[in-house]
């Protein structure tokens, strides 16, 4: 049996916890205290971050490479798109910039560098290029979901939860349904039940 070591609100989790529902591959979910994390765990991951899938003996311990691994073992919208390289391109941008701007956004009071305008206003220009690949679709690189917008979605949740009275009053009203739909849909609902 594949084992998932996971925490419900930890975005790379999440994403990790969509591709595996999506992908139909049977896990048990372990939830781990991140005070208080399984020896089981740590024993085939010394780094202690979640998300970590024991695959029947292969130990992945990135989000990203388990929801390749579980598109390969069954992807049946095509979620990899046949391999376009514009998903890379904008996983990479979210989890190396956007996510930067994020933290800093969320946890203001860690970098009083700068006020957390600045860090909000920094994260936004990724909101806007996200709000931007919406304009003629539903989903940010095709006509329907990808490993992007799924890889994606955790963290724009995460950024708009910060202030959700500012993010419903932005412009980014595509990017406001995009996620909004994504919430709502069972992949989400179900992989967030306690």
């Amino acid at each position: 049996m594949n084992t998932l070591y996971s925490f419900r609100r930890c975005p790379y989790a999440m994403r990790a916890r969509m591709a595996l529902r999506y992908s139909g591959v049977p896990v048990d979910i372990v939830e781990v205290s991140l005070k208080a994390k399984p020896a089981e765990m740590l024993a085939i991951s010394p780094k202690g971050t979640v998300p970590v899938l024991d695959a029947d003996g292969r130990v992945i311990d990135e989000s990203l490479e388990i929801m390749r691994w579980a598109l390969a073992q069954n992807d049946p919208q095509d979620w990899l798109l046949e391999g376009d390289e514009r998903i890379a391109d904008l996983i990479e941008a979210n989890d190396q910039v956007f996510k930067v701007h994020l933290n800093r956004y969320k946890y203001a009071e860690r970098y009083p560098e700068q006020p957390m305008e600045v860090y909000r206003t920094q994260g936004s220009l990724f909101l806007q290029k996200l709000d931007e690949l919406l304009t003629d679709r539903d989903y940010l690189l095709a006509d329907r979901p990808c490993l992007a917008d799924i890889a994606l979605l955790p963290f724009v949740r995460q950024f708009a939860h910060v202030d959700r009275d500012w993010f419903a009053q932005t412009p980014y009203v595509r990017l406001q349904a995009w996620l909004q739909h994504f919430l709502e849909s069972d992949l989400f609902t179900s992989i967030m039940k306690k």
